[in-house]
């Protein structure tokens, strides 16, 4: 299972459109890019793909990013930045399924799939899969679980990508606070690769209207708000589930300039490949220094 980042950003992605921050300044002069959330997921036995979430920004990074095009798409929830991309298949896919959970969210009296038939009606190259959540579907030959999480006001999924040949195994949060079910953790946990939402560092939680929550034994906020995790939330998670490797996604321009793309916070393109025995990091940095992840 081949793992591309192609987007590790928040809504407004880092660097933010007329934002001349510190952070934003030191991403441009550094040539990196977190670009609005998605995940490519590439089954190198079959040959066969899959996007997990249709960032807005899917056309640049389909042609920054050396990956096909998917085969099949898995939305996590409504938000633009997570499903407005797919007004990309008009004349890119001659057939996209895309797969959604079908559990009924009382804040908009319909499920994911619902709002994206309704939403995308005019795109008849696509087709729209209701999914069970914490039930296992088989797509492009692997085996995968919505898992609810938290993301008030609205519903919204983690995912679990399991190689059933050789047992590798993908965990993505999902927008969430830590307050995750125990029922998801429990399909979350032990992953040789883990996603975690980390939209920004604990001490900034006290420039949110409603501040930190879900505090450690030292006070220590792991939600910003009641939607994200913190950065000590989302490794906290990690530790919890027995993540092998954690990489950092969906953070903001906030983190200041010095811990910004600090370890293990991810950027665009970072790219993994999961074998069942450990998780090799593949792309050019890491090729270009010979090291490994394991």
């Amino acid at each position: 299972m081949r793992v591309t980042l192609l987007g590790t950003g928040d809504t407004t992605g880092t660097p933010t459109v007329g934002c001349d921050c510190a952070t934003c300044a030191d991403a441009r002069a550094r040539g990196i890019e977190r670009s609005r959330f998605s995940v490519h997921i590439e089954n190198e036995r079959t040959d066969e793909s899959i996007l997990v979430d249709l960032s807005p920004d899917f056309r640049q990074q389909f042609l920054s990013h050396a990956v096909p095009l998917p085969d099949a798409a898995v939305v996590t929830h409504i938000h633009f930045d997570h499903l407005d991309g797919l007004g990309n298949a008009y004349r890119v896919f001659d057939d996209l399924p895309v797969y959604a959970a079908n559990e009924v969210d009382p804040e908009t009296g319909e499920s994911v799939a619902e709002t994206i038939r309704r939403k995308y009606d005019y795109l008849d190259r696509v087709s729209v899969h209701d999914v069970t959540p914490l039930a296992s579907i088989e797509i492009c030959g692997l085996e995968l679980t919505l898992v609810p999480v938290e993301h008030p006001p609205l519903l919204c999924f983690g995912l679990v990508v399991v190689d059933p040949e050789t047992g590798a195994k993908l965990s993505l949060s999902g927008d969430t606070s830590y307050d995750i079910p125990v029922d998801s953790r429990d399909r979350l946990r032990n992953p040789d690769l883990f996603l975690a939402d980390a939209i920004v560092p604990a001490a900034l939680c006290d420039r949110h209207p409603l501040g930190g929550s879900h505090h450690d034994a030292d006070g220590v906020p792991r939600s910003f708000g009641t939607k994200h995790m913190t950065r000590e939330g989302a490794l906290a998670l990690a530790d919890e589930l027995g993540a092998d490797v954690t990489r950092l996604v969906h953070t903001a321009h906030y983190y200041p300039a010095d811990e910004a793309f600090e370890e293990p916070l991810a950027v665009d393109g970072e790219q993994y490949r999961l074998d069942g025995t450990g998780v090799t990091r593949l792309d050019t940095a890491t090729a270009e220094s010979g090291t490994t992840t394991d």
